[in-house]
């Protein structure tokens, strides 16, 4: 239950650190906030990692979160998802 709970924080602050980080606005709530930046974090650790699956993740830290978090912002905007 810690993680969960964890998770969703971290989610928080990292997807918040992201849209304030992106130029423009990008209006969202805190629900898509939170999956922005675990999604920015799920990225993050499949670059860092390489895609490896048989080896020990090592965890993407927060600024490639926030990284992950933009781009996602990024491609969310080129594809037209509001």
């Amino acid at each position: 239950m810690f993680r969960l709970i964890a998770a969703l924080f971290s989610g928080l602050v990292v997807g918040l650190v992201a849209r304030f980080v992106y130029l423009g606005t990008v209006p969202m709530g805190w629900w898509m906030t939170i999956f922005l930046g675990i999604g920015g974090s799920l990225l993050a650790d499949l670059v860092v990692n390489r895609g490896d699956v048989g080896r020990p993740a090592r965890p993407a830290g927060f600024i490639a979160s926030v990284v992950g978090a933009m781009a996602l912002i990024f491609l969310g905007r080129h594809l037209g998802w509001h």
